[in-house]
């Protein structure tokens, strides 16, 4: 039913996966959060069912999960990560190559384990929920 197995090394401890064409070619490529390693890791899309070695960005500490999602309305998606250790939440603008810039820090709750971005007030504008694990809510 299924082809032989490929494996692609990435940092220590990948933890989330996410699957969004992050430079715009139509394509579907790979974003890990891996959690020992403090980094994003992504794969791009090589379009022959094979993905380029990975490109890895800095997160906070202890990132446990990744979406993708045009946040700041060019077109592009980003990439937003939970940082359980860091208490915050990560976000990562597509420069629109498919690389990202540094990523900017918004304050959670304790131990932020999921997040989704979805637009829960009708603006157009995705909003990000999170849930924290350690503070419960």
């Amino acid at each position: 039913m299924f082809g032989t197995r490929v494996t692609y090394p990435v940092p220590m401890y990948p933890v989330s996966i996410a699957a969004a064409d992050v430079d715009g070619d139509n394509k579907l490529d790979i974003i890990l959060a891996n959690w020992a390693s403090n980094k994003v890791s992504v794969l791009r899309n090589n379009g022959n069912g094979t993905f380029a070695i990975q490109v890895n960005y800095a997160t906070g500490t202890s990132p446990y999960f990744v979406v993708a999602a045009d946040v700041n309305a060019d077109s592009k998606l980003d990439i937003i990560v939970a940082n359980y250790g860091s208490n915050n939440v990560g976000v990562l603008l597509n420069n629109g190559n498919g690389t990202f810039a540094t990523q900017v820090t918004y304050s959670t709750d304790t131990s932020p384990r999921s997040i989704t971005a979805v637009d829960v007030n009708g603006d157009s504008k995705p909003d990000i929920i999170v849930a924290n694990d350690g503070s419960n809510n």
